[in-house]
């Protein structure tokens, strides 16, 4: 019988720990909480502890191993016992809520009910959990804004809402305006603004860290400076990624799968890719990301071969391909113009793996018979597709027209880009170019009026050198 007992909750929650990640044994020892009167309402302040240490539980586990909705379920049942929730409620329950959809809205009543909206810790997984919904400002801004004293967790959470929304400009002044930082602020605005796109700034942003902040670098730090690195231009961001390499290997860095496939990544980016097998070679615990990252640089280098040998090493090693695992092998197997094997593994994706094609797997398909100049099967394809098909797949149709002269396919394919509208210039100019090389003048020049209409210019080429380097302490 539970008792409530600090000693009966310390063994409860030693054996929650030791089972997080067997979802059957976790469901057992739910069902004997159930059975033995630990959910008993007589025992209403201790009762809580149970049930926060199983709405803990069953958000540690993933997607797939946890029951839909179990830790809201949880919290309903706890009501109907008449527990009272409490502080350590309440941020597992945000985040059960941001991960799934679910609102926030009915959880901060309750909050706010029970008089824990003021709680720090609660406030904060409020903020996160409305910023993660994309109810900014109206809803997470209101919640930071009643908050007191905002502490440091408060405002590194508030500036990665402000992220979120994509309100750049009030992310970094709130940044600027914070009146202490550590590093999760600095990793939370390379982070923020490398995935809005301002990759360069990431980067900046990255050199302000090291001068404001000698201490040691954590892999989220890491892993975020090397995400802007990987998709910078010029070779600057190939300069700052060896560097973080460097500190990597000088400051013995475990090379975890997560920080290992960053760096795999961004050396197959710049197409340095001894330095991206070694980098592969050396992360122990390797995760799928991280076969995905080196298979897809070798795709993209003209390492098709070698793309399938590695890619069945992974299958014989027991990883499980997914959608970019397949978006690589696709890749590989146009670009070496193995239409065999690629069909195969097309449908194998599909029937055997039980992996959905999307847009980019359709477009790879298409590219790959198009190469070969089997046309009618690559309409075939993009008639069979699930979901009209957009310019990305119209695109690769108009690279085998080029490569192999199709021009009657042409006028058809300009049609349906130019029902998309306007945004793919350059390939209203590959159009353009292969009614010119044809000797379709009219055709060319009617293109060219079009384009001058829909204001479309051609992208100007551009090249960049980099003469100094960047060194990381």
């Amino acid at each position: 019988m539970w008792t409530g007992s600090p000693y009966s909750c310390a063994r409860l929650e030693h054996l929650l720990q030791n089972h997080f990640s067997c979802p059957r044994r976790l469901l057992q020892v739910h069902a004997l909480l159930l059975t033995s009167g630990a959910f008993s309402a007589s025992h209403a302040p201790a009762a809580a502890f149970p049930y926060n240490c199983l709405i803990h539980a069953h958000l540690r586990l993933s997607s797939t191993s946890s029951p839909p909705g179990a830790p809201l379920r949880l919290f309903s049942a706890m009501l109907a016992a008449g527990a009272h929730p409490n502080g350590h409620t309440f941020p597992s329950l945000l985040r059960s809520a941001s991960a799934s959809g679910a609102t926030t809205t009915a959880l901060h009543a309750q909050c706010l009910r029970r008089g824990l909206a003021a709680d720090r810790f609660v406030a904060c997984s409020l903020v996160r959990s409305y910023g993660r919904a994309g109810d900014l400002p109206c809803d997470a801004g209101k919640v930071f804004d009643e908050m007191r004293s905002p502490d440091l967790a408060s405002c590194n959470a508030m500036l990665d809402v402000l992220f979120l929304a994509r309100d750049l400009a009030t992310a970094r002044d709130f940044f600027e305006r914070m009146a202490v930082r550590d590093v999760v602020s600095w990793t939370t605005l390379i982070s923020g603004l490398s995935r809005n796109g301002c990759h360069w700034d990431a980067v900046e942003a990255f050199r302000g860290l090291l001068v404001h902040n000698k201490g040691w670098l954590g892999e989220a730090t890491l892993v975020s400076v090397l995400s802007a690195c990987a998709n910078l231009d010029g070779a600057e961001g190939l300069v700052v990624g060896m560097a973080v390499h460097a500190y990597v290997v000088r400051h013995q860095v475990d090379l975890t799968a997560f920080l290992g496939t960053a760096l795999v990544d961004t050396y197959g980016k710049y197409g340095k890719m001894d330095c991206c097998k070694r980098a592969f070679q050396a992360v122990l615990e390797k995760e799928v990301c991280t076969w995905n990252a080196l298979l897809s640089a070798l795709a993209n280098h003209g390492k098709e071969t070698e793309t399938l040998v590695k890619f069945n090493m992974m299958i014989v090693g027991g990883f499980l391909p997914n959608q970019i695992t397949f978006l690589s092998i696709l890749t590989g197997c146009a670009r070496a113009g193995l239409v065999e094997i690629g069909l195969y593994w097309f449908e194998a994706m599909v029937t055997e793996y039980k992996v959905t094609p999307v847009m980019s797997h359709y477009g790879c398909v298409v590219d790959l018979l198009g190469r070969a100049g089997r046309f009618i099967e690559a309409i075939e394809i993009i008639e069979r597709m699930p979901f009209p098909p957009d310019a990305s797949v119209w695109g690769a149709l108009l690279g085998a027209c080029k490569l192999h002269g199709n021009v009657e396919l042409v006028a058809e394919i300009e049609r349906k880009l130019v029902a998309l509208g306007p945004q793919q210039s350059d390939r209203y100019v590959a159009i353009r170019n292969i009614y010119l090389e044809d000797g379709n003048w009219y055709a060319a020049i009617r293109m060219g009026q079009m384009m001058h209409e829909a204001g479309i210019k051609k992208t100007a080429g551009q090249s960049s050198v980099v003469f100094h380097s960047t060194a990381i302490p």
